[in-house]
C-alpha cells in the first residue's frame, strides 16, 4: 500500500521487548470531490503507523509533516470505552518519505536550524559564482 498524507501528531518512540524500539504516528490522508449536485465534499481517513526500522528518523515525522508511506495494512478491532466495538487501521511501514518538514514548538533554536536548512544554507555566495 502507498499513500500520502500529514502526521496528526509528533511520532512516539516506544522501547519493546529487549533493545527494539517502535516509531508509532498517525497519518491523516484528505479526499475532496464534488457531488453530482457540484457541491465540494472532503472525507479525512486516519491511519496509525507503525515503523520499526530506524528510530533516528522520529525527531522529524512532527505534526503537520507531509510524508509518504510504503507498508503493508490491516484491519484491527478494538473495544472503546463509550462506542462499543471500533475498528482502525493500521499500516506497518516499510518505507517512509519526507516531504515537508515542520519545527517541533517545543524547541526554538530547532526551528530556526529548519529554517536555515529549507532557506538554503549552505549555498555558495553569489560573489563566488564562476560567471
Amino acid at each position: 500500500m502507498l499513500f500520502t498524507g500529514r502526521l496528526t501528531a509528533n511520532a512516539e518512540v516506544k522501547a519493546v521487548k529487549g533493545d527494539k524500539q517502535v516509531i508509532n504516528f498517525t497519518v491523516a490522508i484528505n479526499q475532496k470531490w464534488k457531488n453530482k449536485a457540484g457541491e465540494k465534499k472532503e472525507k479525512t481517513t486516519f491511519v496509525d503507523c507503525a515503523y520499526w526500522r530506524n528510530s533516528g528518523i522520529a525527531e522529524y515525522l512532527t505534526k503537520g509533516a507531509v510524508v509518504e508511506i510504503s507498508g503493508w495494512m490491516e484491519a484491527q478491532g478494538y473495544q472503546s470505552k463509550k462506542d462499543g466495538i471500533r475498528a482502525r487501521l493500521i499500516c506497518t511501514c516499510d518505507t517512509i518519505k519526507l516531504f515537508s518538514l515542520v519545527a517541533k514548538a517545543t524547541d526554538p533554536t530547532d526551528s530556526a536550524e529548519k529554517r536555515a536548512v529549507t532557506a538554503g544554507a549552505g549555498a555558495k555566495d553569489e560573489d563566488d559564482l564562476p560567471f
